[in-house]
C-alpha cells in the first residue's frame, strides 16, 4: 500500500511539474486586436486629459514608431525607419534572442512611450499591470525578455524624442493678438481662448525637410468690398450656414458638419457656468478609420502596427505644416466678421475653434491620412465610418479615403468655421504632404 501510495504522489508531482513546464514553455500569442485595443485606451486617455490636435497627433506618432522599430528588426519585410525619418538612429539589438516574442516587446514599448507622453499615467499603468500579470504567468522568461528589449527601445525613443524641440515650445511666449489690423485673428466666443500651439511650426517633422516646405498659396486677398473674391467667400459662408440651419436636423451639411466636427475644445455655457465637453481630435478620428481599414482587411500584427505608423506621421506632419501656415497668414475667422459687418447674432454651425483660419486643419489633416491610407490599403476602399458613435453621431460611409478627406474638408465650411479657400487649399496641401511622407517613408509592399 504504502509503495502504491509512493508511485501515485510521484505521478501526481510528475503530471504537476509537466503542466508547470508547459505553462512556462507557452508562446506569449498576440494579434492585431492587441494593438488596436491598446491604441484604443491612449485615445480613451487623451479624450480625458483634453490634448489640443497637434499635440495629440505627437502622442500617436512616437509610440508607433518605437513599435514599428522593434518589429522591423526581426521582420526581413519590414526596412527600419531609420534614415528615413529625420534624426533616428537604428534602435539597440536584443540581447535575449532566444526568449524575445517581438510583437510583445513591440505593444509593450507602444504602452511605455504612450506613459511618458499622457498626463493620466494613472491609467495607463493600471491597463498594463492587468496585461503584465496575465503575460507573466502565461510565460514569464519570454515576457522578461521582450520587456527589457522594450525599455530599451523606450529609452532609445524617449531620447530622439525629447530632441523635437516640444519642450522649449512649452516655454515660449503666448501668441499676441493684433487688434489693429481687421484682417487678423481674434480669439473667438464662447471662451475667447488664447491661439494655440502658435510655435508649432517649431517642432521637427517626422518625414517633410521642413515646416515650410508644403506653404500654400495665400488666400484671397483680405477686403470687405462686396465685389472682392474674399468678401465673396466671407459672404458664401454666411448664406450656407442660413440655408442649412433653416432646414434643421434634416440637412445633410449639418450632418456631415457635425460629423466631422472634432474639436476637444467645446465650451457648454449654462447660466453663469462655462462646461467643457470632451471630443476625439481629428487626428485621431483618422486613426479610428485606421482601425476599421485594419480591420476590414484581417490585417496581421504587422500591417496593423504599419498602418497606425505611417499614418500617425502623416499626420504628425501635416499639423506641422499647416500650423505654419496658421500662424503665418494669421487670417480672420468668418465669425469675427460676420457678426462685425453682417449679422451680428449670427452663430455658426459648429463652435470656432482657437486658432487662425488659414489653413483649416481638418483638410491639411484629412488629406495627408488620406494619402498614407489609399497607399496601404488602395484607392477605392469602400468603408463603413462608425468612429462617432460614441458621442452620438451616426455611421457614414465612404467610396475611399480620399473622399472622406474631401467631405471632412468642406463640413469645415458647412460649420461655418472656415472660408472655401482654407478647405479646398488645405486639402490639396495635405494631398501633396502625404504623398510625400509615403514615397520618403518607402515601408508597404
Amino acid at each position: 500500500m504504502k509503495t502504491r501510495l509512493s508511485t501515485l504522489s510521484f505521478l501526481g508531482l510528475f503530471a504537476l511539474f509537466l503542466a508547470t513546464s508547459c505553462s512556462e514553455d507557452e508562446d506569449i500569442v498576440l494579434g492585431a486586436e492587441d494593438y488596436h485595443s491598446a491604441v484604443d485606451k491612449v485615445t480613451e486617455i487623451m479624450v480625458h486629459d483634453i490634448f489640443s490636435p497637434p499635440v495629440a497627433s505627437r502622442i500617436y506618432a512616437y509610440p508607433n514608431i518605437a513599435a514599428y522599430e522593434i518589429l522591423a528588426q526581426s521582420e526581413a519585410g519590414l526596412p527600419s525607419l531609420a534614415g528615413r525619418v529625420r534624426e533616428l538612429g537604428s534602435v539597440p539589438q536584443a540581447k535575449d534572442t532566444a526568449n524575445l516574442n517581438p510583437r510583445l516587446a513591440a505593444l509593450i514599448a507602444h504602452m511605455e512611450v504612450s506613459k511618458a507622453l499622457i498626463f493620466s499615467e494613472d491609467r495607463m499603468t493600471s491597463y498594463q499591470d492587468s496585461l503584465y500579470a496575465l503575460w507573466g504567468k502565461t510565460n514569464k522568461k519570454q515576457f522578461e525578455a521582450s520587456k527589457a528589449h522594450a525599455m530599451v527601445v523606450v529609452n532609445h525613443i524617449k531620447q530622439w524624442m525629447d530632441g523635437d524641440f516640444y519642450k522649449q515650445t512649452r516655454t515660449m511666449p503666448k501668441f499676441s493678438v493684433n487688434t489693429d489690423d481687421p484682417s487678423r485673428w481674434q480669439p473667438t466666443p464662447p471662451a475667447y481662448m488664447d491661439g494655440i500651439e502658435p510655435h508649432w511650426s517649431k517642432i521637427r517633422p517626422f518625414a517633410i525637410d521642413s515646416a515650410a516646405q508644403f506653404k500654400p498659396l495665400p488666400p484671397p486677398a483680405f477686403s470687405l468690398e462686396k465685389e472682392s473674391d474674399f468678401y465673396k467667400e466671407l459672404q458664401e459662408v454666411y448664406d450656407i450656414s442660413n440655408r442649412i440651419t433653416a432646414e434643421g436636423d434634416s440637412s445633410e451639411e449639418i450632418a456631415i458638419a457635425r460629423f466631422w466636427d472634432c474639436n476637444p475644445y467645446v465650451s457648454v455655457v449654462r447660466g453663469h457656468l462655462m462646461l467643457a465637453t470632451k471630443k476625439i481630435t481629428p487626428g485621431a478620428h483618422w486613426i479610428g478609420i485606421t482601425k476599421i481599414a485594419a480591420r476590414k482587411t484581417n490585417s496581421d500584427f504587422n500591417k496593423t502596427v504599419t498602418a497606425y505608423t505611417q499614418t500617425s506621421i502623416a499626420i504628425f506632419d501635416a499639423f506641422i505644416s499647416c500650423w505654419d501656415e496658421k500662424y503665418r497668414s494669421n487670417l480672420i475667422r468668418p465669425e469675427t466678421l460676420i457678426n462685425q459687418h453682417i449679422d451680428d447674432s449670427w452663430e455658426p454651425v459648429l463652435q470656432t475653434p482657437p486658432f487662425p483660419e488659414y489653413t483649416s486643419g481638418h483638410s491639411v489633416v484629412s488629406g495627408a491620412a488620406s494619402e498614407a491610407l489609399t497607399d496601404l490599403f488602395g484607392d477605392n476602399f469602400t468603408f463603413d465610418d462608425d468612429t462617432e458613435l460614441p458621442y452620438g453621431l451616426p455611421m457614414r460611409s465612404f467610396t475611399s479615403f480620399r473622399a472622406a478627406a474631401q467631405e471632412a474638408a468642406i463640413s469645415r465650411m458647412y460649420g461655418g468655421i472656415h472660408y472655401r479657400a482654407a478647405v479646398e487649399v488645405g486639402v490639396d496641401q495635405g494631398q501633396s504632404l502625404g504623398k510625400l511622407v509615403v514615397s520618403k517613408l518607402n515601408i508597404t509592399n
